[in-house]
């Protein structure tokens, strides 16, 4: 009794085969090669939601929001839950513009982590729990290096704020995610280039004011004034690579 449900099973097999297959040119004869991989994301962005639910922001990222269509690969809620939206193999649309290094189409070269917060308050312990879970895994799979994670106003300053002042950075990195200086390092020299040094972090450095707002927010939880010597201090460690070493067990589920 269920014959008649193979045509309608082998439809939606082929369909799921042509979805993830690349498309072939009309215009040339198809001679496939082997030598070839899928797409290898070598950065994670991590943004705030900036709304009230988690169900707001699955339904933003899958519709057609009044602001432009996003999506993420990622969203994780404040009791933990983690959902995935879009595959690790794909292109999602979650960085915008923006740079980071060499890298200026982020959207192709990243994963994209929403997190269930306004950006208000501090995230909650499940929340950051469960992330670390999934950046120990990201980081495993796709040998992404520590100083690869990076928050949405790394790339975009200016023009985005995410994760925010609140977000746990320094707790990132000591598990291995993300920079954090080491405690104790000297000033910087004199003639120091913060310029320089915040280009070969990987700051876009075009304009000078909103980098300094983004570095800042990261590294200090301020968001006010210009780089002063305590700044320089960790652009000079970072530089130099005086950073702290994974030293928090790390999570495995």
């Amino acid at each position: 009794m269920f014959r008649p449900l193979l045509p309608i099973l082998a439809a939606l097999l082929l369909s799921a085969c042509a979805h993830h297959q690349a498309p072939r040119n009309p215009l040339a004869t198809w001679v496939p090669s082997p030598n070839h991989d899928a797409r290898r994301p070598v950065l994670v962005v991590l943004h705030y939601t900036e709304q009230d639910s988690v169900q707001r922001s699955l339904d933003t990222l899958r519709t057609a929001n009044s602001g432009g269509r996003v999506s993420a690969h990622y969203l994780i809620g404040q009791d933990g839950t983690r959902y995935q939206l879009v595959s690790d193999h794909d292109r999602a649309w979650h960085a915008g513009a923006g740079s980071w290094g060499a890298i200026s189409d982020v959207n192709s070269a990243s994963i994209g982590i929403e997190l269930d917060n306004d950006g208000r308050v501090p995230f909650p312990e499940p929340l950051i729990g469960s992330l670390l879970v999934l950046l120990e895994d990201l980081k495993t799979r796709w040998r992404i290096p520590a100083a690869n994670f990076i928050g949405h106003a790394d790339m975009a300053p200016g023009r985005k704020i995410d994760p925010g002042v609140h977000f746990p950075w320094r707790r990132l990195a000591e598990h291995g995610y993300g920079l954090w200086p080491q405690d104790g390092t000297p000033p910087a020299p004199a003639g120091f280039d913060a310029m320089q040094a915040l280009r070969a972090i990987g700051y876009p450095v075009d304009n000078m004011a909103a980098t300094t707002r983004a570095f800042r927010m990261r590294f200090r939880g301020a968001v006010d004034g210009g780089l002063d010597d305590e700044d320089r201090r960790i652009l000079h460690a970072l530089q130099q690579g005086w950073t702290i070493a994974p030293r928090a067990p790390v999570p495995t589920r």
